[in-house]
């Protein structure tokens, strides 16, 4: 039994589905293997059309061309690359796997999906924004999926008021150990990213809404435009007053 095939376009297509063969690919394409989508850590790993094992294990394999990665991004990622999949891309994924519409809207949805997460997945290893499956250097593998798990918690839930205490508690690691945890693996604080977050969040709202800016700071865990504008202008070089005017 093969993977069940998506054609995306003439220079890609999407493989769905775990535990079978993987059919033949182009010659000089990339292909983008998926595993681990039900639980985590979910992984994606760039790897040769021979890795008959590995790519049959994969949960959703996508194969583009290589010239398409370089006209899009400038570069066609290769070697043997592995990364942690991040949890917004893990959703991506599970949506192309699990989509529960009938035809022919859960092809529709599959391809566009499929593009969304190729994409996504292209600029940010060019960024260097993706970490490395080896990243978690000498932590046991054990802590590192713990350390995983807190990345997980304040990416999903930075609107709240997260302590250092509460992450570590909620996900079995002590403080020390998340702290240093997190530095090495991601190369900044718990604060830093749940700030990133928060910003990131906040700098979108201002260019996409009307709200105040003073309910866009709360909305995004401040609890004073003092502190919001600060931070705002430390991440982004101006105030969130004065980008909503450039944005204009």
């Amino acid at each position: 039994m093969t993977k069940q095939c998506v054609d995306v376009s003439g220079e890609m297509r999407s493989y769905i589905g775990a535990g079978a063969a993987m059919p033949a690919v182009p010659h000089g394409w990339r292909l983008f293997a998926l595993g681990g989508l039900a639980e985590a850590p979910a992984r994606v790993a760039i790897v040769a059309a021979e890795a008959g094992a590995e790519l049959c294990a994969a949960d959703l394999v996508l194969a583009v061309d290589a010239a398409a990665c370089r006209r899009l991004v400038g570069d066609a990622p290769g070697g043997a690359c592995r990364w942690y999949l991040p949890t917004d891309l893990r959703s991506v994924a599970l949506a192309i796997t699990d989509c529960a519409l009938p035809e022919p809207a859960r092809a529709t949805l599959r391809l566009a999906k499929s593009i969304e997460l190729l994409l996504a997945l292209l600029t940010r290893a060019a960024a260097g924004e993706l970490v490395a499956a080896d990243a978690a250097g000498e932590l046991l593998e054990g802590d590192a999926v713990r350390i995983l798990a807190a990345r997980r918690l304040i990416d999903e839930n930075w609107r709240e008021k997260l302590t250092l205490d509460e992450i570590a508690r909620s996900c079995g690691v002590n403080r020390a150990k998340l702290t240093r945890g997190f530095r090495a693996m991601f190369r900044c604080s718990v604060a830093d990213a749940l700030t990133e977050n928060r910003l990131t969040r906040a700098r979108h709202m201002l260019r996409e809404t009307d709200l105040a800016v003073s309910s866009i700071g709360y909305a995004c865990g401040y609890r004073n435009n003092a502190s919001f504008t600060r931070a705002f202008s430390r991440r982004f070089g101006m105030p969130p007053s004065q980008l909503r005017q450039v944005a204009a």
